[in-house]
């Protein structure tokens, strides 16, 4: 069984992925039902303090709450004793899995535990998740041929290009963190020719989010590829928490001016950011600040996807949905 936190707090992927040896979410809850001392417990199997999880096992210890023998009396115990910020639609347990949303009052949190059956049976929908370290696999194959099974925004028309590339920003403003935009899709467009693509687009003025606005900006007349818009991205000031407006500068040369000396604050540095571009898969983990790490921007196209499909729907879904199997 997988038991994974998305958590802002949890290294260059926001999130952390623990193997169990337990066959079922059940099983795994009727193990710790009578724990001592419950934090010490969770911390210990999971390797991470979760917000909120140890409600329920010290509801079980103070309240003598009887040790649930089926899914559906876990069910009730964990809606009747399991501390969230939310309503009862925030915890969801069947038979293969429990997702559980909330927040710390200062960004929103999720938590899963998945056994080996919900696993197998959605990989579409639960790679990227259970994927457990920087970076992701950059290989190909010779298939182009890619649909992706969730809505996307398509962020520019057609191109003539045969691929598409797509664009995942999992940036953050404030406390609303997860699940913040749908993805971009830029029909007919490789990632090779993503830069030259977004240098000649006519912006929108509305519908482009800020990291495309401020990607675009970037991208100086001679770049060829999208790396060195990236680099500089990750010096952009604008993407300090906590600050608004965040700046959309509609020319390189005023861009370039706002890079000179940029303001970091909270502890952000450029220096710890991870950054990995191929041909077909552009990775970057932002440095935030150090309570709340990282936050990562995913660009592929289709001749990535095509060679990793279950990684590349999962992605996208990831990106608009906090519930993997909504």
């Amino acid at each position: 069984m997988y038991f994974v936190y998305r958590s802002h707090y949890a290294g260059s992927l926001s999130k952390a992925v623990r193997r169990l040896p337990d066959p079922t979410v059940l099983a795994w809850f009727r193990r710790g039902w009578a724990a001592e001392d419950p934090e010490a417990w969770v911390e210990e199997e999971l390797g991470t303090d979760v917000y909120g999880l140890t409600s329920i096992f010290d509801a079980a210890r103070e309240a003598g709450l009887p040790l649930p023998e089926t899914t559906d009396e876990l069910r009730e115990s964990l809606h009747e004793h399991l501390y969230v910020e939310g309503d009862d639609d925030y915890i969801r347990l069947d038979d293969h899995s429990l997702r559980v949303r909330t927040d710390d009052d200062e960004v929103e949190l999720a938590y899963f535990f998945f056994d080996d059956n919900a696993v197998a049976a959605a990989p579409e929908r639960l790679a990227y998740l259970l994927h457990e370290s920087w970076p992701l696999p950059h290989g190909i194959a010779a298939s182009q041929s890619f649909v992706p099974d969730v809505p996307v925004t398509v962020a520019t028309p057609a191109a003539k290009g045969k691929a598409t590339t797509f664009a995942v920003f999992l940036t953050f403003l404030d406390g609303e963190s997860l699940a913040r935009q749908e993805p971009l899709a830029f029909p007919g467009v490789d990632l090779l020719g993503l830069a030259r693509h977004l240098r000649d687009a006519d912006v929108p003025d509305d519908t482009w989010p800020p990291e495309l606005h401020v990607l675009r900006a970037l991208i100086a007349p001679e770049d060829e590829t999208i790396d060195p818009a990236l680099e500089r991205c990750n010096r952009w000031p604008g993407f300090n928490l906590n600050e608004e407006p965040w700046l959309a500068p509609v020319d390189h040369p005023k861009a370039l001016e706002l890079l000179d000396s940029p303001e970091f604050v909270d502890g952000r540095d450029p220096a710890k950011s991870l950054l990995r571009v191929d041909p077909h898969l552009a990775q970057f983990a932002m440095h935030c600040n150090e309570s709340f790490g990282y936050q990562q921007w995913f660009l592929f196209d289709s001749t990535w996807a095509a060679a990793h499909p279950a990684l590349a729907n999962s992605l996208l879904r990831y990106s608009h949905h906090w519930d993997p199997l909504d």
